[in-house]
């Protein structure tokens, strides 16, 4: 009888064996039974063209939704329909760890900017008594420029070492929404009445967010059961960052754009908000893991029985690339921040641990619940490598015997059809890329934007160094137990 521990373990295994598997077996089947494969990469690769045109419709779909919603005037729709809207207590979280004032500077002049009255927001900074002496100055520079320009500005110090946490985001914004459940219990105010937006400290959002999130929330007929998720841009320091980091940027982008389209597959992400009723049912964002920002979800859908869902917000909030000043220092810091977020399959073991003590969820939601995470990630593990390596591999090292065949003949050419279709995909981001590229800063030559097009030929090398190798680190982390700190994202601007 295996004990709680081993039970944990072994779900922590198996998304990572599933996709050692598969390489395995990829492999191997390629130089024993090449036919096999054969066979399994142009059913693959059919399957895969179906899903990128499948993308490529979703996405154009986000996208005009994201025109439409940046080109509505919000606070107008709000003050119209909800005379109460200015109940409504909104508490921007930005935790610091080393970020300079100019990247917190940007931050607060974009919450200025909002539409929605900046004397109704609270803004939460948290800073990490492990930096006491950065963030000293930090707070000393913050209020002499920003006081008395908003509702309030709070400032927490999150201590080291405390028990049950992992140094990182997760623990720094868990100790900082409980500071503020104090504030929040002196004035008496009503958790369903308070928003809470849980931020990267470089986010700048866009000035419709605030007031679109306001009204998407009074609207809601349960904004308590319900998340809320932007678009997130990573263009802040786009024009100075490397192509492959660009590429990327864009990428996860399209990722979000397409995820917002789709509700039944729709977790947060990154930057996002939600009712402070539902932060402190389900006992605040995870002090003790690294992907605070989806567990969060999960962590309420399981509270609530499997009643909770994502709203989507078609409004942008930009942040920084993982940029550094040395062009290898970025393109290091982007396989880490990409291995961090593939670290997103710590909820797999989590989510079928879960399932045993949620017997009023059904077995078809937890199933797919945890099929969506798993697919996910095998999915970023495998596909550019199933398509790129995997692919032709059986073709280079085939005997005579099956050289002979007419499939081994005609392979080729009908996987040449199928790339040339899945370029659909290619175009329509490289378009789209050009689309959400911010304006060009004084500088820069023109002739770059012919190099922000040119870039996406990168497109199939990014995916392997920094889409696939950086998940199957991170799976197989996970699989040995060797489990994965917070990873700071260094990010750096050319003017900072």
């Amino acid at each position: 009888m295996l004990s709680d521990y081993h039970k944990y373990r072994l779900y922590e295994i198996l998304p990572g064996f599933s996709i050692w598997l598969t390489l395995i077996l990829g492999v191997v089947l390629s130089f024993v039974r090449p036919l096999w494969m054969i066979y399994f990469i142009i059913v693959f690769d059919i399957y895969w063209v179906l899903r990128v045109i499948y993308f490529s419709f979703y996405l154009v779909l986000s996208w005009t939704r994201l025109r439409r919603a940046m080109r509505t005037d919000w606070l107008s729709m709000t003050k119209k329909e909800f005379p109460d809207w200015q109940r409504k207590k909104n508490a921007i979280f930005l935790p610091v760890y080393n970020e300079e004032y100019e990247v917190v500077e940007a931050t607060l002049d974009a919450l200025l900017a909002s539409t929605y009255p900046s004397s109704l927001l609270y803004v939460v900074f948290s800073g990490e008594a492990r930096q006491q002496e950065h963030w000293d100055k930090l707070q000393i520079k913050i209020k002499e420029n920003y006081s008395g320009k908003f509702a309030d500005l709070l400032f927490f110090t999150h201590p080291d070492g405390l028990p049950g946490e992992i140094a990182g985001k997760g623990s720094n914004l868990h100790y900082a929404e409980f500071e503020f459940k104090k504030y929040a219990d002196r004035r008496g105010w009503a958790y369903e009445d308070i928003i809470v937006s849980a931020f990267d400290v470089d986010t700048v959002v866009h000035p419709e967010y605030i007031s679109h999130l306001n009204y998407m929330y009074c609207r809601h007929p349960r904004p308590s059961h319900s998340s809320f998720q932007p678009v997130t841009l990573y263009n802040n320091n786009l024009w100075e960052s490397p192509s492959f980091l660009r590429v990327m940027a864009f990428g996860t982008t399209f990722w979000t754009l397409f995820s917002l389209a789709r509700l039944d597959n729709l977790v947060t992400f990154s930057s996002h908000s939600m009712s402070f009723k539902a932060l402190m049912d389900c006992g605040g964002h995870a002090k003790d893991i690294v992907s605070e920002d989806s567990r969060i979800f999960f962590q309420c859908w399981l509270r609530y029985g499997g009643d909770y869902e994502v709203t989507p917000l078609y409004i942008p909030v930009s942040m920084d690339t993982a940029r550094d000043d040395k062009f290898f220092k970025s393109l290091k810091n982007l396989y880490y921040q990409q291995r961090r977020w593939a670290w997103g399959v710590e909820h797999i073991p989590y989510l079928i641990w879960q399932s045993r003590q949620h017997p009023e969820i059904s077995r078809w939601k937890k199933f797919f619940a945890v099929f969506r995470e798993w697919e996910g990630k095998w999915s970023w593990a495998m596909v550019a490598i199933l398509i790129t390596l995997l692919g032709r591999l059986p073709l280079y090292v085939a005997g005579d015997s099956v050289r002979q065949s007419a499939l081994f003949f005609n392979t080729p050419h009908v996987l040449e059809i199928m790339m040339t279709l899945a370029m659909v995909g290619l175009f329509v981001s490289a378009i789209l890329s050009m689309l959400i590229l911010p304006r060009r800063p004084v500088g820069h030559p023109r002739y770059k934007y012919l190099i922000m097009l040119a870039q996406w030929i990168l497109l199939p090398v990014s995916l392997i160094l920094f889409s696939s190798l950086p998940c199957i680190d991170a799976v197989t982390h996970l699989m040995f137990g060797r489990y994965l700190g917070f990873n700071v994202s260094a990010k750096k601007r050319a003017n900072v």
